[in-house]
């Protein structure tokens, strides 16, 4: 990937705020920090005439965002509030100002934590807002690509059409590594990427998870952090980590939620269904970016090019990132589960929609594809019959191949290729 250091990638998101702000008073763009919020904003208002700004990370507008919030949030266009949760006493005062003035397209906020979840937070606007979650770049905003597969897989199923990859494994493990976090993408060596990722962190935990919660010892968040991501991709069992840390389940539990809330972790719950009533209940523990995981776990280039390298975890955890990115613009609601039986049969990721029509797909680092490979997607078919309309194993070979009835090997690339 040859990216330009001065290249604005485009944000599918921003075509999903603006449709919101035509009918809603209030919208919120959540996510982590550095993944283009305040960027992406300040784009929307722009084409927004008779639009004003507002900047929490400046100490003078915090202060009188402080003194004054009636005053401060009342203008008769669209204001944006950039970093909402520095001052959550203004939502009361947003609040009041919507009731009083109920047209759409009245404030744009952004935030760096769900902001449901924050500490001391007041009545967050019901009714009244609506969320889009940013999250890191997603390999078609990178590529302008269209980013269309999981659409495309429901409505296509097995005959889903996918051009041939240019793509080997190494290119799919450089991907992986580089992550989504627009700084790390612009930033053309590891090394440079790693200074991004180290000082990414150490400001997470020293900032933005004292905003939301006191927590007595930051370095064993980070010690939480680092086996996380040595682990992304299996499932979440906070007795394990409690006992491998040594830490209280209890503050292991607690400092995995506040991780999760500030968008550096997610759960993938487990699916069954009543035909499945062997399934695993555990969750699946996934990091939002592969290259910040990969970097905590200790996965550098070097050793992701040893034999040995666990390139099979950092593989899965960037197509199901991917997946989880598109859920967001999807056309219509889909849920992303994982399946695993007390066999060990296991499913790498299952799209569901509300019809409970399912999509099942597994994750192959290698360049060839065996029959085996399609064994937990054979045995889900087994048990779910015409609910499932394909099973796909991503690899990291060019082809599109056929084995057997709705089972399809696809290039990985086709997860941001495949037009919807």
């Amino acid at each position: 990937m040859d990216i330009d250091e001065l290249t604005v990638f485009p944000r599918r998101a921003e075509a999903m705020a603006m449709e919101a702000l035509a009918d809603t008073r209030v919208v919120v763009i959540n996510g982590a920090r550095q993944v283009g919020k305040s960027t992406l904003a300040k784009a929307i208002v722009q084409r927004s005439p008779g639009s004003r700004e507002i900047y929490l990370d400046q100490a003078a507008v915090r202060a009188a965002a402080r003194r004054d919030p009636d005053g401060i949030v009342y203008h008769n266009g669209l204001t944006l509030i950039d970093e909402i949760q520095r001052v959550p006493d203004l939502l009361l005062s947003i609040k009041r100002e919507v009731d009083a003035d109920p047209r759409p397209g009245r404030f744009l906020l952004t935030g760096s934590a769900r902001l449901l979840g924050l500490r001391d937070l007041p009545d967050a606007l019901p009714g009244r807002t609506e969320t889009i979650e940013l999250w890191p770049l997603s390999q078609g905003e990178i590529e302008r690509c269209p980013d269309g597969f999981i659409d495309a897989a429901f409505h296509e199923g097995p005959d889903l059409r996918v051009p041939k990859s240019r793509l080997r494994r190494a290119d799919y493990v450089d991907r992986a590594l580089t992550g989504g976090y627009p700084e790390a993408v612009h930033r053309s060596t590891h090394r440079r990427r790693a200074r991004f990722f180290e000082s990414y962190i150490t400001d997470l935990i020293n900032r933005d998870v004292k905003q939301v919660a006191d927590i007595e010892r930051p370095s064993d968040m980070r010690r939480l952090l680092n086996v996380l991501c040595g682990r992304m991709g299996g499932l979440l069992v906070i007795d394990h980590l409690s006992n491998d840390l040594g830490l209280p389940r209890t503050t292991v539990k607690r400092y995995f939620d506040l991780l999760d809330l500030i968008y550096v972790v997610r759960r993938i719950p487990a699916w069954s269904a009543n035909a499945t009533t062997r399934a695993v209940a555990t969750p699946k523990l996934l990091a939002v970016d592969t290259g910040l995981g990969a970097h905590l776990s200790g996965l550098t280039p070097a050793r992701a090019a040893g034999i040995t390298a666990p390139i099979g975890p950092l593989l899965e955890n960037f197509a199901l990132s991917e997946l989880a990115r598109q859920l967001t613009w999807a056309e219509e609601p889909v849920h992303l589960y994982h399946y695993r039986t007390r066999d060990n049969i296991e499913v790498d990721a299952i799209l569901e929609r509300a019809s409970g029509e399912i999509i099942g797909i597994e994750v192959k680092a290698a360049e060839t594809v065996r029959a085996d490979d399609f064994r937990g997607l054979r045995h889900l078919a087994d048990r779910v019959g015409d609910r499932l309309i394909a099973g796909f194993v991503l690899y990291s070979g060019q082809e599109k191949l056929p084995f057997g009835d709705r089972m399809r090997a696809l290039p990985m690339s086709a997860l941001w290729e495949v037009a919807p």
